[in-house]
Order: structure tokens, then C-alpha cells, then sequence
């Protein structure tokens, strides 16, 4: 069988892991027979290093992740930033005080650390699910320098009623959906798509050699970037529009099927 792709990209939630957080054997085994014939497997996702480095170990592999939505490009081999986008955060300002005004739970990081102002018992329980630990610092004091992501979490209403109103904001930094529950802010140039094609160029792998699964907003530049672009059964309508193809939920194991219909035959 003839591997039809050089680096695959895949996103983490709700593409690799299903809504439980579980990564199958079946995932597992898909993903280490693309890298066994050949791909370099790049995970693509909105976490952080400590939440995607876990997933890239627990796939029996190690490599390059990008993370924070493209913001940092990290290696897993010796955890060195390979390229990273930094926020000037007095452009964050505005966001952490609505935020405070709002009663909306927030999170800091840079490539390698996350932090909180407080902590809740709802966000508690949602950052064991990412393997986050963030740390508890008082940002009146300043906000800290190479910041890449700024995150916020609350109900899927109350994220939709913030989306519609910072729509109106200045565009100085940009602003992305990543899940129901999250809106996570960025450098302007930072994205999924911009940050695999840094890495194809590096590698000197053409586009159309890549392949990349995702299933949500965040997603979308990188399978428009990507020769194939597939998005899961569970993507939004918007987000399967963009993809070259669709495959199924990540709750049927979904990547493990585009995989074999279209990595290789």
C-alpha cells in the first residue's frame, strides 16, 4: 500500500479523542500505522503542551506538536519552542477586565505555562479533563510577557452572547471559537493553517502532501491549508464546508476510517 500523504495533521478534541476524552485502540492503531508507513504525525490542537503532549505519548509517539491553535509549535523531544506568535499583553486588557465585569472564568498561557486568576469548581473539574494544572497568580500586578493564549470558559449561551458582542470589538487580536464552551484569543497571525504551513516549509513538504482532520471553527485554516482536508461527522455545518471531505463522528472513530480510505489503499 502507497502512503498518499508525508505529514498528517490531526486535532485532538473531538477529532482524536471522543467526547469522553478516551483515545480508542482503534484511533490509536490507525494513527501508529500512518507513522509506521511513512507520515509524520503532527498533532493540531487548542491545548497546551501539557495537554497534548500526554495524547502524543499515550500514541506511542513523539515529534512536533503545534499547540495553543497554532500559536506555539513546540517539540516533544526536548520541549523547545520551534516558533511561537506573542500577544503584547496591554492588547489583553480589555478582554481580562470584561471578563472581571462578566463574572467569566479566564485562563493565561504562554508556550508552557497556564494561569488563573481564581478557580472555580466547574472549571476545576473541566481542566482535569485537558490535563491542565494552571497556577493561581494575581494579574492586578501586571499581566506576564510572552503570552501566546487568552481563554475563556462558560456556558455554550453565554460564549454565544460573547462571540456576538466582541465581533464589534477592534480587531488588534483575534478571537476564535474552539469548542462550545471556550473562546480562546491570539496574536492576529496566529492560526492552525499559518503554523503547518511554517512547519511544511521547514520540512520542505508540499501541501498537497498534507492531510488534516479536524472538527470544529478552529480547525478550518488548517484543512484549507492542507492538499486534504477532512472534517469529522460532529464538525459544524461551516466547518464540513471547508473540508475536501467528511468522514464520521468522533464517536465512530472517525480519523481511523479517513485514515484508511484515504492515507493510503
Amino acid at each position: 500500500m502507497s502512503l498518499h500523504y508525508d505529514l498528517i495533521a490531526l486535532d485532538v478534541d473531538g477529532t482524536l479523542l471522543r467526547d469522553d476524552h478516551v483515545l480508542t485502540e482503534v484511533i490509536k492503531e490507525s494513527v501508529q500505522e500512518a507513522a509506521d508507513k511513512g507520515a509524520q504525525i503532527v498533532l493540531c490542537t487548542g491545548r497546551g503542551p501539557s495537554g497534548a503532549l500526554p495524547i502524543l505519548k499515550e500514541l506511542g509517539l513523539n515529534g512536533t506538536v503545534i499547540t495553543h491553535n497554532g500559536a506555539a509549535t513546540i517539540n516533544a523531544d526536548d520541549h523547545t519552542i520551534v516558533h511561537q506568535f506573542d500577544m503584547v499583553p496591554e492588547h489583553l486588557l480589555s478582554y481580562v477586565a470584561y471578563c472581571r465585569d462578566n463574572g467569566i472564568h479566564f485562563d493565561l498561557n504562554t508556550a508552557f505555562e497556564m494561569m488563573v486568576e481564581s478557580m472555580t469548581p466547574d472549571a476545576e473539574v473541566m481542566y482535569g479533563h485537558y490535563q491542565a494544572r494552571p497556577t493561581v497568580q494575581d494579574f492586578r500586578l501586571g499581566l506576564p510577557s510572552g503570552l501566546v493564549k487568552f481563554t475563556m470558559f462558560g456556558s455554550k449561551e453565554k460564549m454565544d452572547d460573547v462571540q456576538t458582542e466582541w465581533a464589534e470589538w477592534p480587531k488588534v487580536l483575534h478571537f476564535i471559537r474552539s469548542g462550545d464552551f471556550f473562546i480562546d484569543v491570539h496574536h492576529p497571525e496566529a492560526s492552525k493553517g499559518r503554523a503547518l504551513q511554517q512547519l511544511a516549509e521547514m520540512r520542505g513538504i508540499d501541501r498537497s502532501r498534507i492531510l488534516a482532520i479536524g472538527n470544529y471553527y478552529n480547525d478550518i485554516t488548517m484543512l484549507e491549508f492542507a492538499g486534504m482536508g477532512i472534517a469529522m461527522g460532529n464538525s459544524p455545518d461551516e466547518v464540513k464546508r471547508a473540508a475536501n471531505a467528511v468522514t464520521y463522528s468522533n464517536s465512530e472513530d472517525g480519523v481511523a476510517k479517513a485514515l484508511r480510505e484515504y492515507a493510503w489503499r
